[in-house]
Order: structure tokens, then C-alpha cells, then sequence
């Protein structure tokens, strides 16, 4: 997979993107990800990227002429351009599992008070929120976006069952985990755990991980029951 970001802040993708499991994805050819400065493709002397919206308001506006030009330089047949996005769709699983599908994925960074509009209406296949809140750049929800993909991409992870057991995976959150020292300040790990029976602790699991979702993410139950 290849995935091209658009930011203005290329560092904050690439210090994180080159750490623990993205750093291992990349060294193993699994996934080429580069982080680019949209102000590259600014035409001006000053490489201005950001301008006063129309109609007044507060912050600045990304311009829309650095954004176009850098997606169709960098698109291919087949790649699909992402706006991250405060306005978008929610990310869930389920999309995440959708985009980890494709070959390449090109993510455009909003910033400031948000992109031009005609980017969304005209240049995009699609506009993701990774929650109902606002981050100072978008360039964070790139990366966001980008471990969420990749990890599902077949031998990043260490196990091939890794995926599958995550919170979300199969509908509800992840059921608890333990491990050395048996006994820590007094609190031991579930004697289940200890029996050695596979059937009775993939059932303790499974109650375990209702029993989660219900106390913090009661939402997801109406789907999974």
C-alpha cells in the first residue's frame, strides 16, 4: 500500500509514522508512506497556502490551488483521495477495514478554520472525522487515519490473530488483559485465566467484553445484540 499525506506539517506525520509498528510496515516494504508540504506546490513567491474566508469570520482558509494541483500530481488510476475533516463521517472499524483494501490512499490535512469548499465538492472521494472534536491540524488525524490502516495490512502485526481480537473488531470492546506478576499489590489475575481451559476463557472473554461495552460504550451493544 502507498500512502501520500498532504500537510503543512510534514514533521508531525513523519516523527510518528516512524515509530514501533509504521516503522516496521515501511522497513518491510508493506507500506510506502511519505508526508509532503502542500506549500511545495504553492505557485506564489511566499508559498502562501491559506487566505480570509469570503463573507468574514474568524481564521484563515486553505486555498484551494495547492491542494488541487498537489492530489494531481500524485494521483494514480485507482487511488482514492481523503479529506480528514471535522465536517466528515465518523471513522469506525468497519471503514478503517474498508480503506486498509486499497492500494493508494492520498490524505489531505485540513488546517486552520478548514479547506475550500470546491476541495471537498470537486477533488475528493471522501471526507473522514476521527471524532466529534477539533484537533489544532489535521495532520494528527492523518496519522491517526494511517496506523489505524496499516496495522490491518496482512504481516504488520505480529500475530496474525492481533486484528481480529481488538476493541471493535468483532462489534464490542476488547475484553481485559493480564499478565506478570500474578499477584501485584494485592490484586491477583482471574483464576480463570489460570485454568487452562480454552472453552471457559473464550466464554469469560467474551462476557468480559459485554460487560466492557456496556459500562463505556453502551451505543455499540444495540448493533452486536
Amino acid at each position: 500500500m502507498r500512502i501520500d499525506i498532504l500537510t503543512l506539517f510534514p514533521g508531525i506525520c513523519e516523527g510518528a509514522l516512524s515509530e514501533s509498528m509504521m516503522r516496521l510496515a515501511r522497513e518491510k516494504g508493506l507500506a510506502a508512506i511519505r508526508a509532503h508540504n502542500l506549500r511545495d506546490w504553492a505557485r506564489d513567491k511566499h508559498h502562501i497556502t491559506d487566505d480570509a474566508p469570503y463573507g468574514g469570520g474568524q481564521g484563515m482558509v486553505m486555498k484551494p490551488e495547492p491542494v488541487f494541483e498537489a492530489v494531481e500530481s500524485l494521483r494514480q488510476p485507482g487511488s482514492r483521495v481523503v479529506l480528514m475533516s471535522p465536517a466528515g463521517r465518523r471513522l469506525d472499524q468497519a471503514i478503517v477495514r474498508k480503506y486498509a483494501l486499497e492500494s493508494h490512499l492520498i490524505l489531505i490535512s485540513g488546517h486552520y478554520e478548514g479547506v475550500d469548499q470546491r476541495v471537498a465538492d470537486h477533488l475528493i472521494d471522501d471526507e473522514i472525522s476521527i471524532g466529534d472534536y477539533v484537533l489544532t491540524n489535521g495532520a494528527i488525524a492523518a496519522v491517526v487515519f494511517t496506523d489505524a490502516v496499516v496495522r490491518l495490512i496482512p504481516g504488520v502485526l505480529g500475530g496474525e490473530a492481533s486484528a481480529t481480537e481488538d476493541s471493535f473488531a468483532g462489534g464490542v470492546l476488547e475484553f481485559p488483559q493480564y499478565t506478570r506478576p500474578l499477584e501485584y499489590r494485592g490484586w491477583r489475575v482471574p483464576e480463570i485465566l489460570l485454568s487452562g481451559n480454552h472453552a471457559a476463557i473464550a466464554a469469560w472473554r467474551k462476557e468480559q467484553s459485554i460487560f466492557r461495552t456496556r459500562k463505556n460504550r453502551p451505543d455499540l451493544l444495540d448493533e452486536y445484540l
